[in-house]
């Protein structure tokens, strides 16, 4: 194994569409052969039809959902206010991060956020997420009969039933209004409709197993990786409350003289510097703190060829943070993502969603939704954290804290 975290190591590897070793099989009875998982022609079919749920136009109509969502959210911020308590901030974002999802991609109203952290499918995500890193340490349980026979094998299976049967539910009321009312009358298909439409160049469409695939891939990656940004961001301005006041006057000054908060489509590329906080936030914490790959053919690498079947990890945390990279790496500084220091920066020295051919299909999608959340969350509160609580970071597939992320939220109007 091969470990990369520099953006001149990186560059050619992330350049190709190499496959995921081994270790990412370990999910396969969770996500299947979605497009986080699929290799070779399997992963660019799936690549070539699902790019239209994520065009311009699809994405526009995702901001009235993003701040219906965050009306809600602020509602169960408020209940801990009111009784002048801290909160715990990654499980009510991860409820409003899954809210989202299920609305922009399926179309799917499930009250989420009103049912509460306890929502069997973000334990389930949860506990998948830390069992699927957790075996991949351990090469006893390489083998599928022997995790299997493991009180965590049992487990991850028990767990992935439970995911199964929302994103079962999800498209079987889909296909059954689909059949009742026809193709979708809305200007704008959201990514189910895409799913269950669409049809490849030999007029073959996705098997039912492909759709419930892709539906299981995208609700994890669209919901745990975005609630870990948005909490580690909310995390570091609680931290720094001067870069915290200078989101809020950014967005006061949007909203100033409306008689909504709503943060509206023309408005995501004003949020200038909340750009700079969420983006410096994603360096410092890292949602996905790595990502590997496995070569097919000999690969030169900083002078070296690599042989085929080498597996490069490639080191996203360690990447963000090498002092050859960036000055004082480990310093929350949002200006790292100015213009001027941005201009002689190397484009492989910040991949939060990895690059090239492989990179994540919803960057923007995810971008959009941190901007209105955080946003609307900054407009409305002030966030300090709880200094009686400990935060520690758990590095797992998707990063997070070990006991939580407790914080207090203070009105601002």
């Amino acid at each position: 194994m091969v470990a990369l975290y520099h953006p001149e190591t990186i560059r050619d590897l992330l350049k190709t569409a190499e496959p995921k070793p081994e270790m990412y099989n370990f999910a396969l009875p969770w996500l299947g052969e979605g497009l986080l998982l699929a290799n070779g022609e399997r992963w660019s079919r799936s690549r070539r039809l699902l790019t239209p749920a994520f065009h311009f136009d699809i994405l526009k109509p995702y901001i009235v959902i993003n701040n219906r969502a965050a009306d809600l959210l602020l509602n169960r911020i408020k209940e801990s206010v009111d009784e002048k308590r801290s909160f715990e901030v990654f499980s009510l974002i991860s409820l409003c991060t899954l809210d989202v999802i299920l609305q922009c991609a399926m179309s799917f109203k499930d009250d989420i956020q009103l049912k509460g952290e306890g929502h069997p499918y973000v334990q389930a995500v949860n506990e998948l997420s830390h069992l699927w890193f957790e075996r991949g340490r351990n090469p006893f349980l390489y083998l599928d009969f022997v995790y299997r026979m493991t009180p965590n094998g049992r487990k991850f299976l028990k767990q992935c039933n439970v995911v199964h049967s929302l994103s079962e539910r999800v498209i079987r009321q889909r296909k059954e209004q689909l059949e009742i009312e026809g193709p979708p009358k809305k200007r704008y298909p959201d990514f189910l409709d895409i799913l269950l439409t669409a049809k490849d160049e030999a007029g073959q469409g996705l098997t039912p197993r492909e759709i419930r695939d892709e539906v299981d891939t995208f609700m994890f990656e669209g919901h745990d990786t975005t609630a870990s940004a948005i909490s580690w961001i909310l995390y570091s301005l609680a931290q720094h409350p001067e870069h915290q006041q200078k989101v809020q006057a950014e967005v006061d000054a949007i909203l100033m003289e409306r008689d909504s908060d709503d943060i509206e489509w023309d408005d995501l590329p004003k949020l200038e510097y909340l750009s700079r906080v969420i983006k410096e936030g994603m360096r410092l914490h890292c949602p996905v703190p790595f990502i590997q790959r496995k070569l097919t053919q000999p690969t030169t690498v900083d002078g070296v060829t690599l042989p085929v079947g080498t597996q490069c990890t490639i080191q996203i945390l360690n990447l963000h943070h090498n002092p050859q990279v960036w000055n004082d790496p480990w310093t929350f500084n949002p200006d790292n993502f100015s213009p001027e220091n941005l201009q002689n920066k190397d484009t492989y020295a910040f991949v939060p969603f990895s690059a090239g051919p492989r990179n994540c299909i919803g960057q923007h999608f995810a971008m959009n939704e941190e901007k209105v959340l955080l946003a609307r969350l900054l407009r409305k509160y002030s966030f300090s954290l709880d200094e009686s609580h400990h935060v520690s970071r758990k590095i797992a597939a998707v990063m997070r804290a070990e006991n939580g992320i407790k914080m207090f939220a203070t009105p601002r109007i």
